[in-house]
Formats: C-alpha cells, sequence, structure tokens
C-alpha cells in the first residue's frame, strides 16, 4: 500500500445555516421547507509541521435518516447535531497522528456505539464522521497541495485492511482504476408534490425560475429523472402517466429511476406496480426506460425480503437501508445489485461498496452490480462539490440533483461568498436571476474545475460571519 501521511487534527468548528426551500418537496413522509445545514472547519497538522483548515457542509434532512414519526422536524435537527458534536468530540480528543482514513477506521465502530447508548440508529450516526472525514481530507489536501482525485487514485487518504469490512480488497490497483470525467448528467427528481404542468400549480412562485417538470426539461434539457412514487398504486400510476405525457414529448431517448422511499411494504406491492405500468400502452415507453427501483421498501425489514421477483424485471437498489458498512453484502443475498452513493453516508463507505461492485462483477465476467449517485438534498457551494466530485470518481455517470431546484441558489448568502465561488467554478456556477447557481446546460454539469487543490472547491464559505451550530460547544480557531 502507498506510504499515506500521518496528521493530527486539532481543531473542529462547527457552523449552521438556514436554508429556506423556494418550492415545498416532499419525500416520504415530510413535506420540506426549510431546514439548516451543518457546515464543519477543521484543521489538521501534519507530522512534519504544515498545518490546514478544510471543510464540509450537508443538509440536516429531517425524517430520512431517522422516520420515526413521533419525532417532530426539530427533533430530527438535534438528532444531526448530537451525531455531528459526539464525532467532533472524538476526534479531537484523540492526537495519535493517522492517515486520513485511518482516523474514520479508528473512530468507526466506538462513535457507532456511542450512538446507539442515545438511540440514534446506525445511518443517523453516520452523518456525523461523513462530514469532518470530508473537511480533514480536505485540510490534508490542501497541505499536500492536491485534489480529491490525486489524494484517493494514489491512495494518499490510507486506504486499507485498518477496519474489518476493508480487509481483502487490494487497494491501490483497484482506486487507480477510478478515472473522473469532465462533466456528468443532472438526474432531475420529480416529488410527490411537484407540478407537472402549469395546470398544477395552485401557488406559482413566479420568480422566473422553472417551477414545473415541463418548464424544467425546456431550461435544463435533462435526459435523467428520477421519480417518486407514493406506495399508493392507483395514485402512483396516475401520477406516472401524467410525468410520462411530458417526458414522451421529446424523440430523444431518456431514462428514469423510481424511488419507493420506503414507501411500500413488500415486494408484491412494487411487482403489482411495474405489472400495472407493463398493462397501460401509454407508460410502455417510461417503463421501458427504467434504470433501477429505489429502496421500495421499508428500511425496518427491506434486508430481510427477497427481492429477486421485482429485481428480474428491474434492478433494486439499497439507500436508507445503507446504515451499517456490511449492508450492502446482507442486500445482495436478497437480491438486490445496486446501492447509492451519498457523501451524508461517508466517502469510504463509497469507496468500500465501489470497490465491492468491482470484485463482485469480476468473479462473474459481466456488470451486474452498481453504485448510483443519490441525493437531492446538496446545496451549492462545498455540498454539492463534494459530492459531484465522489459520484464523478466513482465512473458514476449520472447523479440525482436537485438542491438548485428547491433552493434559490445562494441567494441566501453574502455577495462576496457567491461571488467567490462563481469566479472560482465558472463552469459549475453562472450568476442569474440575482444569485449564484448551479449550471446545467443539455442536462449535464461541467466538471473540470473541482480538480484542483482540496476537497473539490477553490473557494470556501465565509467561516467568520457563520453561526455556531446549536448547542455546540464554545469554538476557537488557532
Amino acid at each position: 500500500m502507498t506510504q499515506a501521511p500521518r496528521f493530527v487534527v486539532r481543531d473542529i468548528v462547527l457552523h449552521e445555516r438556514p436554508v429556506r426551500l423556494r418550492l415545498p418537496f416532499r419525500f416520504g413522509v415530510v413535506t420540506l421547507t426549510e431546514c439548516p445545514q451543518a457546515f464543519v472547519h477543521a484543521r489538521i497538522e501534519s507530522a512534519d509541521g504544515p498545518s490546514a483548515w478544510g471543510g464540509a457542509a450537508e443538509l440536516m434532512a429531517p425524517k430520512w435518516f431517522d422516520k420515526n414519526l413521533a419525532l417532530t422536524n426539530d427533533d430530527n435537527f438535534d438528532q444531526l447535531r448530537d451525531v455531528l458534536q459526539l464525532a467532533s468530540t472524538a476526534y479531537r480528543s484523540d492526537a495519535t497522528p493517522d492517515t486520513a482514513f485511518g482516523h474514520f477506521a479508528r473512530h468507526h465502530d466506538a462513535h457507532q456505539a456511542a450512538c446507539a447508548v442515545r438511540g440514534h440508529n446506525p445511518l443517523l450516526a453516520s452523518y456525523g464522521p461523513a462530514l469532518i472525514d470530508r473537511a480533514v481530507l480536505d485540510a490534508l489536501c490542501r497541505v499536500l497541495g492536491v485534489s480529491f482525485y490525486a489524494a484517493v487514485r494514489d491512495n494518499i487518504v490510507g486506504l486499507g485492511p485498518r477496519h474489518a469490512q476493508f480487509a481483502g480488497f487490494d487497494w491501490d490497483p483497484f482506486l487507480h482504476t477510478l478515472a473522473p470525467s469532465a462533466a456528468i448528467d443532472a438526474r432531475h427528481t420529480v416529488g410527490l408534490v411537484d407540478a407537472i404542468t402549469a395546470g398544477d400549480l395552485e401557488h406559482p412562485v413566479a420568480d422566473g425560475l422553472p417551477e414545473t417538470l415541463e418548464q424544467v426539461v425546456a431550461r435544463y434539457g435533462h435526459r435523467y429523472f428520477k421519480l417518486k412514487v407514493g406506495g399508493r398504486i392507483e395514485q402512483d400510476v396516475a401520477r406516472l402517466s401524467a410525468i410520462a405525457a411530458v417526458l414522451d414529448r421529446s424523440d430523444a431517448a431518456y431514462f428514469v429511476s423510481l424511488d419507493g422511499n420506503e414507501q411500500y411494504q413488500d415486494a408484491a406491492g412494487v411487482a403489482e406496480l411495474l405489472a400495472r405500468l407493463r398493462d397501460a400502452p401509454a407508460l410502455a415507453r417510461l417503463l421501458n426506460s427504467i434504470l433501477f427501483i429505489e429502496q421500495p421498501i421499508a428500511r425496518k425489514n427491506a434486508l430481510d425480503v427477497d427481492v429477486r421477483t421485482i429485481a428480474a424485471i428491474k434492478p433494486v437498489i439499497v439507500d436508507e437501508s445503507d446504515g451499517e458498512l456490511d449492508a450492502f453484502v446482507r442486500a445482495r443475498e436478497r437480491g438486490y445489485t445496486g446501492i447509492s452513493s451519498k457523501t451524508c453516508k461517508g466517502l469510504y463507505r463509497s469507496l468500500l461498496n465501489a470497490a465491492r461492485c468491482a470484485a463482485w462483477n469480476a468473479q462473474q465476467d459481466r456488470t451486474r452490480y452498481f453504485m448510483s449517485g443519490e441525493d437531492l438534498t446538496t446545496q451549492a457551494g462545498l455540498a454539492v462539490q463534494q459530492d459531484l466530485a465522489l459520484t464523478n470518481l466513482l465512473g458514476i455517470t449520472h447523479v440525482e440533483r436537485n438542491g438548485h431546484h428547491y433552493v434559490n441558489g445562494m441567494a441566501a448568502l453574502p455577495e462576496a461568498e457567491q461571488q467567490a465561488f462563481v469566479q472560482a467554478h465558472p463552469d459549475l456556477y453562472e450568476h442569474s436571476h440575482g444569485a449564484t447557481r448551479l449550471r446545467i446546460r443539455a442536462g449535464r454539469i461541467a466538471l473540470a474545475s473541482l480538480d484542483g487543490a482540496g476537497f473539490a472547491s477553490a473557494a470556501m464559505p465565509d467561516w467568520n460571519t457563520m453561526p455556531a451550530l446549536q448547542g455546540a460547544a464554545s469554538a476557537h480557531r488557532s
């Protein structure tokens, strides 16, 4: 294995910012209109002296990490703050020099156990280290003057058998096979209350930005779409029919994924939905365009249910059930062939699952197992850039991307910060309708500017004016 540099995590400062949506978004059991975004600012000190700060950001999405209906959105926000503070305390309290991956590996199991004592499930617990690991890696890349792509491909992060789940892989050769592209397709999410045509708009925002699926296609030119279904077959079929009526207008090929959001109780319900789609002539093209079905069954029993009957029709992937590092291994035994990559679950988890896909596919000499890019909550700035860089490095060619649609870009941020990001990443952002926002042309996002020193960002938030994370201990910077 490549000799990876070792360093100490000296400081971690936690922040948050409010995010208000321009359009309401419903996924599963929640309709979201506002939500805080967490930020981590971490300083490392390398063994030979140089020090640097790095950053990471992630929305604190309610009712995804924990779908307990007895909890309010504010309860969910406090849970996420808690797991972030637990991880921060652990990383700051251990001054032993280690590699970037080594810091993750030696804290992972203890952090999960500490979170379990507080009633936090494994998926929720992962949120804390996921942000800190990215901020720490960002700082390491800045110390060394290398890109995130180089840090991973050359194994500067130190991936190896430090944790049992990561043993058994020849990491250096695998990492060298990873090759990022210059652009990626954006897969637009159509939520359960999203307007399909202008006739669906009861209270138009009228801010000049797209509000309906029709307008989205006309403005951004998407060819990839993620369609939410709600577990009620009659309603799902009717809504998919309305969506197909819009997508079928174009002669160009389009591709979709169906996201069950845990709304189906069993495999039989999903199979019935697919049968209904097959029996509807107006849905023939949409059915043929389905690439995979995402987590249709509730996480509490999803990995106990055999999905081979569904997978024989369309591949099925794991998302919300990916709470523990061995989730994909267990899911594979039930017929799942894919799993999502999300920076909120952890970059090392994504790399682990990518290595599993490569190893399993090599055993049968065909590509059956795969990863998808799934995250609609990433906001313009560090969050969307780091997720795009990870997804791109894994070779995933299209990614769910919708934060730009539900939120008015960087409109709520200081003008100087907006200008810093658009100037540093002119291929990724544009300044239009009064704000810096994600730039999508012909359904694609250009990524070349992410290949610079640091974890995919040549700009930084205005840390000095950013509020502290609620409940966080007094922070300091040195």
